[in-house]
């Protein structure tokens, strides 16, 4: 059968349905918790990831006319997103020339990255030219063009390889009620006057794409998870080069771990010290390694928002209800999930370490 009569009989709609319904398996791992409020979150996610796929390999899909779209943002979340972050994300063809315009904006930090491969094929968005927001010429408005290209160009450069299908943008706010986003808009060099018209080969590749992309994250994300087990209630370095595998910001320096705990139970996660560094937080995620809902909870910290003790430490104390501690973070209703801390072009990297308590130890501890 040609893919016409495919699409004309609806065997690639089948096909992409049978697909997602078998991404449903990722949330009914047996690790997985069991409970209605995170199953329920199991299936939202799912949901949101199509979204975010539909985005990215449908409704952007065009490397000839590329267009920033965000990849995670307060109502779709992939793989710890960072609550502080504003991403863009377009798809472009390593083959062919790009420029990007912006205002630089006073953002604290700013990156470009180009990447390949994808979660819908191989689990993995390797890095293929950076390039840091310092390191950025700007004019005297704070203006800025950025080429990316496979051959290196005098100015603001972006490397690119053959298999680069993919350029990531992140801005980290410490304060965003005082901090301004950049803003910027990406196209090929030398594209044609408008796209063609959907074709049936198009929607056919594209919504396989899709469905991948949904079945492809929710399965890297789950086995993270499910890895993380192994030091519960504990806050240990990531393994950075499988971080940087998956779409990391070379800058960043990553912890990650799983958490879980009782009603009367709190976990105190305490940084000695805070290294110079760009910026740093602290966030927790639920189990699909989603950030808990940021715009009704406080479910992350970082130098602006925390309070630091006199000797320069920070305390942190997840818990279920409030501790009267300055550095609470809310469980949102939660009993187990994930959480991450990172360090952003840190000197050196501080690790936290971390007590379970039961809540009425709380007070004697962090008085002491």
């Amino acid at each position: 059968m040609s893919v016409e009569q495919e699409v004309l009989s609806g065997q690639v709609w089948s096909e992409f349905c049978e697909q997602l319904k078998r991404a449903g398996q990722q949330i009914l791992r047996p690790e997985t918790p069991a409970t209605a409020l995170d199953r329920a979150e199991g299936w939202r996610y799912l949901t949101r990831l199509l979204r975010i796929g539909l985005e990215m390999h449908l409704e952007y899909a065009d490397a000839d006319f590329p267009g920033f779209f965000l990849p995670s943002h307060e109502t779709g979340k992939i793989g710890a997103d960072n609550p502080d972050n504003a991403y863009l994300f377009a798809r472009i063809n390593g083959h062919h020339d790009y420029l990007i315009r912006g205002r630089r904006g006073t953002v604290p930090y700013l990156s470009f990255g180009s990447q390949k491969g994808g979660y819908e094929t191989d689990g993995k968005m390797e890095q293929t030219g950076f390039l840091d927001g310092r390191e950025l010429q700007l004019d005297a408005d704070g203006g800025f063009e950025l080429h990316l290209s496979q051959t290196p160009r005098p100015g603001n450069w972006l490397r690119l390889e053959p298999e680069s299908n993919a350029v990531i943008v992140r801005q980290t706010f410490n304060d965003r009620s005082r901090e301004t986003a950049a803003q910027m808009r990406i196209e090929r060099a030398g594209a044609g006057a408008q796209p063609q018209p959907l074709s049936a080969q198009r929607i056919a590749q594209n919504l396989k794409k899709v469905a991948g992309f949904v079945e492809g994250t929710a399965t890297v994300f789950a086995n993270w998870a499910q890895g993380y087990l192994e030091h519960e209630n504990q806050l240990p370095p990531a393994n950075q080069a499988v971080c940087q595998a998956a779409g990391g910001d070379p800058n960043i320096f990553y912890y990650h771990s799983a958490w879980r705990l009782e009603e009367d139970q709190a976990l105190v996660i305490r940084l000695p010290r805070i290294p110079e560094c760009r910026f740093w937080n602290l966030q927790i995620d639920n189990w699909w390694m989603e950030s808990l809902d940021y715009r009704y909870h406080r479910i992350h910290l970082n130098a602006h928002s925390a309070q630091r003790a006199a000797d320069g430490s920070v305390t942190m104390v997840l818990a279920h209800r409030d501790p009267g501690h300055p550095n609470w973070l809310e469980t949102a209703g939660h009993r187990r999930g994930t959480l991450c801390l990172r360090w952003v072009a840190a000197r050196e990297h501080v690790h936290p370490s971390t007590q379970l308590l039961s809540f009425s130890e709380l007070p004697q501890v962090l008085a002491a």
